[in-house]
């Protein structure tokens, strides 16, 4: 199976990542083999042509090229997630199976947007964050989590969907408002559920473990991500490009980037509740 990149600007962590992840763990049988950017990269300055060449990929010069050749998509541009629509507008028009990186959309109305197109033309895709599919946060699904704390690196624009994602897979339920405290790069974010719950979050804007302390009806338990996320994430990919089944609902994933969208809100407007 032949995979085509389209993403932002190709000289990115997961764009240099994934290629040899995805050969090595399908054994072969999945290989990224074309690949489009639309801009030289902003940090390096390496252009799409150097990137294809060092990492011996096929450089396409449109969307259009990347699609033709390829039997399934991922649109990347992980730290740019308002550029999600505009590049995911034709693959989702393919019907070829099509994954879209983290962060999925910079707003609920953008990300019911880009399922409602997908939908549309009938074309399976999903998003998600590498995050959930950490071995430590399996046994808890279906548990009852009546608060919780986590914790992590960075800074909420970039890095909260790695934890808001396995907080809201746990916790389920409908999160209603947030507010958040703020100094400088550090962000620390309450979540009230509709049924009372609460949970916080925080972002260090720094290094920082991925960490979580629950309340469990059995009393408090401490999770703290130690397992290879990242190469369960590729094989929960290679399974859905080998079989179409999408592992994150579309309303999931729609819940949490409205979450995301009023955390960054509240971190505008410390103390300040924000509905999501």
């Amino acid at each position: 199976m032949k995979i085509g990149f389209i993403d932002y600007y190709l000289d990115e962590w997961h764009a240099n990542t994934y290629p040899e992840m995805i050969k090595e763990q399908s054994q072969g049988r999945l290989e990224v083999c074309y690949a489009y950017g639309m801009i030289p990269s902003p940090i390096s300055g390496k252009t799409t042509e150097e990137w294809c060449e060092e990492h011996n990929i096929e450089l396409c010069q449109t969307i259009e090229e990347v699609i033709e050749k390829s039997d399934a998509l991922v649109v990347l541009s992980p730290d740019n997630c308002e550029m999600h629509e505009t590049l995911s507008e034709l693959p989702l028009k393919s019907g070829k199976k099509t994954y879209i990186d983290k962060t999925f959309a910079p707003s609920k109305k953008a990300a019911e947007s880009i399922f409602a197109l997908a939908e549309e033309y009938g074309t399976p895709c999903y998003s998600t964050s590498a995050l959930r599919f950490a071995d430590e946060y399996q046994p808890l699904k279906g548990r009852r989590i009546n608060a919780a704390a986590f914790w992590g690196p960075n800074g909420v624009e970039t890095y909260s969907i790695h934890q808001l994602e396995p907080m809201i897979m746990l916790m389920q339920g409908t999160v209603k408002r947030v507010m958040a405290a703020t100094k400088d790069c550090w962000s620390q974010l309450l979540l009230e559920w509709e049924d009372g719950r609460v949970a916080s979050m925080l972002c260090t804007g720094g290094d920082s473990p991925f960490l979580a302390n629950l309340s469990l009806d059995t009393g408090c338990q401490r999770v703290e991500v130690k397992s290879d996320f990242f190469k369960i994430f590729i094989d929960n990919l290679i399974h859905f490009f080998e079989t179409g089944e999408i592992p994150v609902s579309h309303e999931e994933t729609i819940a949490i980037m409205a979450v995301r969208e009023a955390s960054i809100k509240a971190t505008e407007h410390p103390g300040e509740w924000m509905n999501v």
